[in-house]
């Protein structure tokens, strides 16, 4: 500790990286198992966050108390060494407190542990590219970036927003002078995302929080608020930094909205209300008589065949289901804007034609159904209840071992989960 509380400030400024577990833990709040009797309308995930946050906080707190006492017990002789190879301070603690054992014993420990946070940070590369690319397809399916960034490959990627967040951070590790400008940029922008975050949420009047956690939530805010203006006082190359991201991103937004015809106009509250009022009615769909049937279908399947026969045979109406696999993790549900349209998929659009052309061969209304999801069986889940069907047919899963393991099965999800009043046929 320093006398001047300047400087006892800025060191603990200096350890906000810390912070960087949680942040990444709140963020992916969105994506939990909901708690027993929650719903989407009221979710509550206290159960799965509890567990995630406790976890990441005993490990900050705790895990940097014993690594700054383990580096401050080391003699004051290995000061100049430490100074020197402060990017891989762990490599040197194992060493040296690996030397107690042994000395080949300390080397080896040495490259052991270099591996190890080697592979995480792998790890958290991969973790910043998976958020990167879920940013850019969830902004230009919102009309925030251009629509192009929306654009799938045949793997559910959007293959844009892939070559961005890959190449983006390359040109910034090689144009910065030093590994410190690195980690001031990441300090500047999760001590940023943090202070949008819970800012957000104390200004949020429908979240219903009670007045302890706003308390917190607002104490945290404000010190928060001065760690970032700390930041862009004492990092300029940070600031610089935020400002150009800052500057080109809403530079590229306008131009997106521009171009796709999107204005902002002023109104008064009454007409607003009048245009975009808060709560929409519920559409009830008038559905012809006789029982109605789901079927989801990746391909031209046998199950298509059977899922006709019955429709004709109960004079009931067909629901034909493609699900487009979204292979991005999405900090929430997918973002309302252009809904997507199977006409532009040629695997949907070749089921589709031919769906509809046998029902109007064989007299059955076939209603076809197409939609993006990054969680097919969960979307299959809804659409089944959203409709009301009688009968949700599917096919049996014919992916081999490794692929069911590491996506699960649909089947097996939807089975779980569909409630009792909808039956369920997988034909195979």
């Amino acid at each position: 500790m320093h006398g001047k509380f300047s400087h006892n400030w800025t060191t603990f400024v200096a350890i906000i990286l810390a912070l960087s577990g949680v942040e990444s833990i709140a963020n992916m709040t969105g994506v939990m198992k909901l708690d027993p009797g929650a719903t989407m309308d009221l979710p509550q995930i206290r159960r799965t966050a509890t567990k995630a946050i406790w976890v990441v906080a005993i490990e900050v707190v705790i895990g940097t108390a014993l690594m700054g006492w383990a580096m401050l017990s080391l003699p004051q002789t290995l000061k100049p060494e430490l100074e020197r190879r402060w990017e891989d301070m762990l490599n040197v603690l194992a060493e040296q407190y690996g030397s107690y054992v042994s000395p080949a014993f300390g080397q080896v420990f040495g490259i052991v542990t270099g591996i190890i946070v080697g592979l995480l940070l792998l790890s958290a590369v991969n973790t910043a590219i998976t958020a990167l690319i879920g940013l850019f397809y969830m902004m230009a399916r919102d009309g925030e970036m251009p629509r192009p960034l929306s654009k799938l490959n045949s793997h559910g990627v959007p293959y844009l927003p892939l070559l961005i967040a890959t190449i983006l951070p390359v040109i910034v590790v090689l144009i910065s002078p030093d590994t410190r400008a690195l980690m001031d940029l990441y300090a500047i922008g999760v001590v940023g995302a943090i202070v949008l975050n819970l800012g957000s949420c104390i200004l949020n009047k429908k979240l219903g929080l009670n007045w302890k956690e706003l308390s917190v939530m607002f104490v945290t805010f404000i010190i928060l608020v001065f760690v970032e203006f700390t930041l862009a006082k004492t990092k300029p190359n940070a600031l610089f930094f935020i400002v150009c991201i800052l500057v080109g991103g809403l530079t590229l937004r306008a131009w997106s909205q521009r171009r796709a015809g999107l204005r902002t106009v002023t109104l008064n509250e009454h007409l607003a209300a009048t245009v975009a009022p808060e709560e929409m009615p519920e559409f009830k769909l008038n559905l012809t008589p006789g029982q109605t049937i789901l079927v989801a279908a990746r391909g031209l399947t046998p199950v298509l065949r059977y899922a006709m026969e019955e429709a004709q045979l109960r004079k009931g109406t067909l629901y034909v289901l493609y699900v487009k696999e979204l292979a991005v993790n999405l900090p929430g549900p997918l973002p309302s804007g252009e809904r997507p349209r199977w006409q532009d998929d040629k695997h949907a659009a070749e089921i589709m034609y031919g769906m509809v052309d046998a029902g109007q061969k064989n007299g059955v209304t076939v209603v076809p159904l197409y939609t993006v999801s990054e969680n097919p069986a969960t979307t299959i889940l809804d659409m089944s209840a959203t409709l009301g069907v009688d009968i949700l047919a599917l096919g049996s899963a014919h992916r081999n071992r490794l692929v069911a393991l590491l996506k699960g099965d649909v089947v097996t999800e939807v089975a779980k989960s569909l409630p009792e009043n909808i039956q369920l046929v997988i034909y195979g």
